[in-house]
C-alpha cells in the first residue's frame, strides 16, 4: 500500500513501511486533526469536491490550516494510481493533523501533517442492522460540524453495538433528539417521506445525506428515538455504504427493504454514476 505523506517540510508518495510521522504529532497525542473518507470506484474518488470542502470546513472549525486543494487532488490521484486493487473498489482516507506539538493540549508552531492512503474494501451487505446506544452526542460541542480524528467515542459505541450483533450504533443528543450513527447518518420513512435529523441535532453533515436532501429525495426534520421505533422504513447513509437499508433495528425486524428506501437507493446510484463529482 502506497501512502502520500506531507510532514516536516517534505511531501511525497512512500511505500507503506517507509511512511512515518513523529510520535509527538498532535494527531496522535491528543487527537488534534480532521479527516475525510471517500469511496473509490473504477479509479475515481466519488464526490471529491464536496469531501475536500468539508475537510476545509473541519480544519477551520478546529483552527488548523487547511491543506492546499490542488496538492491534495494530485496526491489522491497518485495514491489511487499506485494501488490497482484498491482503485477498483477502495476506501480512501485523508487525514490532517496539527503536526508536531507538546505533550499537552497546546499546539506547537510546526507545520501540519497530511496523509492520504487507500485500501481495498469489500462491498457492504445488501441490508444492515442498527441499535440505539446508551450514550449521547453533544450538539453544543466546540467541534460540532467537524469530522475530527478524535474518534474514541465512536469506536467505543460501535464496539458496544457489535457485541450485541449490530453493525451500527445510533446516538440521541443531549436534549433527547435523534442525532446520527457512529459513522453514518440515519433516515426514517414516515408516510412515504424520508426524514433525517437536521444539523442542529449535532449530527455530522454527511456527503450522501447532503446529496439526498439537495436532490429532494429526503427532508430534514427534528426526530426522536421513538420516531425510529415507529418508522415505516429505516436506512443509513455514508460515503462507503451509499444508501443502506436497515432491516433489523433493536427489537424491530423488516422482512425486506421498503419501497421508498429501494427507490432512493436506486436514484442515488443512478445519479452518482452519471456525475461522480456532483
Amino acid at each position: 500500500m502506497s501512502i502520500w505523506v506531507s510532514a516536516a517540510g517534505e511531501a511525497g508518495l512512500l511505500e507503506r513501511d517507509e511512511a512515518k510521522i513523529s510520535v509527538f504529532d498532535h494527531g496522535l497525542t491528543v487527537g488534534d486533526g480532521a479527516f475525510e473518507t471517500l469511496k473509490v470506484v473504477g479509479g475515481t474518488a466519488l464526490a471529491v469536491t464536496r469531501h475536500l470542502n468539508r475537510l476545509t470546513k473541519s480544519c477551520r472549525i478546529l483552527g488548523l490550516t487547511p491543506p492546499d486543494t490542488t496538492t491534495l487532488l494530485a496526491a489522491i490521484t497518485e495514491v489511487i494510481d499506485s494501488e490497482p486493487e484498491a482503485s477498483r473498489l477502495g476506501r480512501l482516507r485523508i487525514t490532517c493533523t496539527g503536526g508536531v506539538g507538546p505533550l499537552a493540549s497546546d499546539r506547537g508552531d510546526a507545520e501540519g501533517t497530511v496523509i492520504v492512503a487507500v485500501t481495498p474494501m469489500q462491498p457492504w451487505s445488501a441490508t444492515t442492522n442498527a441499535v440505539m446506544t446508551p450514550w449521547v452526542r453533544n450538539e453544543r460541542s466546540s467541534v460540532t460540524g467537524a469530522k475530527c480524528t478524535s474518534y474514541a467515542e465512536n469506536v467505543a459505541a460501535l464496539a458496544w453495538a457489535h457485541q450485541r450483533g449490530f453493525s451500527e450504533g445510533l446516538f440521541a443528543n443531549t436534549v433527547g433528539e435523534l442525532c446520527e450513527g457512529t459513522g453514518t447518518n440515519i433516515f426514517i420513512v414516515r408516510d412515504g417521506v424520508a426524514l433525517t435529523p437536521p444539523s442542529s441535532s449535532g449530527c455530522l453533515e454527511g456527503i450522501t445525506r447532503e446529496l439526498l436532501v439537495e436532490w429532494e429525495l429526503a427532508q430534514q426534520a427534528t426526530l426522536m428515538p421513538s420516531d425510529v421505533e415507529a418508522a415505516d422504513e429505516v436506512f443509513l447513509t455514508s460515503s462507503t455504504r451509499d444508501v443502506h437499508p436497515v432491516v433489523h433495528l433493536g427489537d424491530r425486524h423488516w422482512t425486506e427493504p421498503g419501497p421508498v428506501t429501494r427507490h432512493i437507493a436506486a436514484q442515488y446510484v443512478r445519479r452518482i454514476t452519471q456525475d461522480i463529482d456532483p
